[in-house]
């Protein structure tokens, strides 16, 4: 008769697990393509929730922490996605993901060189539940604060550079190959290859025109 235990538990174990059999599956894009062609209900929401991880991420990998306008960035990012959609201007030969990250790209350098053009003069103190974890306690502190000021330079650089060679430059360091560089921005792998090249070339040279200022932070850095 003490055989009889395991069952209840069996039962237990089936109720926790139905809950995950109430999710819905992962929808494909040419399903999402389709509902919002058809104006489907709650399409932007699914929309939305199929697109938001790679907008938001991107946005942050270029700017570095979510600010007091993040939300809105996202949102600039979304409008843009849904007016293109309703376009028709997305020939759907790359990922959807792929090609919000494109459109992410964009709203971030221009949220860049819209900060750049400030100087500093608009409070832009990120709102405490909205930036990044605290850094590590570094070992190094000079160090830490060296690699900050290289970081705050970079963005600097890829504000002021051409666009193309810009976003070209981040789609790779985002791990897109040249070829998926290349549908994404909807131009030839050689083009594709040209910009980011030329984009290397360009901010190598920004980099090391820079590097003096930088090296002496008692010299205020000229924004170029």
């Amino acid at each position: 008769m003490g055989t009889a235990e395991p069952r209840p538990a069996s039962r237990r174990l089936r109720l926790v697990s139905a809950p995950g059999a109430e999710q819905p599956a992962p929808v494909s894009d040419e399903e999402l393509l389709l509902a919002f062609q058809r104006g489907e209900r709650g399409i932007g929401l699914r929309l939305y929730e199929h697109l938001l991880p790679v907008v938001d991420r991107t946005l942050y990998r270029i700017l570095g922490c979510r600010e007091q306008d993040h939300a809105d960035l996202v949102q600039g990012a979304f409008e843009q996605i849904v007016s293109t959609l309703a376009k028709r201007r997305f020939a759907g030969e790359c990922s959807l993901a792929g090609w919000a990250s494109v459109i992410a790209c964009h709203v971030g350098l221009s949220a860049l060189r819209a900060r750049r053009r400030e100087r500093k003069v608009i409070d832009r103190t990120p709102a405490p539940e909205a930036g990044p974890e605290p850094p590590a306690r570094s070992a190094d502190p000079e160090r830490e604060v060296s690699a900050q000021r290289d970081l705050e330079a970079l963005r600097r650089h890829l504000a002021a550079m051409d666009g193309d060679r810009a976003t070209a430059l981040l789609l790779h360091v985002m791990g897109y190959s040249l070829n998926e560089i290349a549908d994404l921005t909807g131009v030839s792998a050689a083009a594709a290859q040209s910009r980011l090249s030329r984009g290397r070339r360009e901010l190598q040279a920004r980099w090391e025109s820079g590097a003096a200022t930088r090296n002496d932070p008692a010299r205020p850095e000229e924004l170029r």
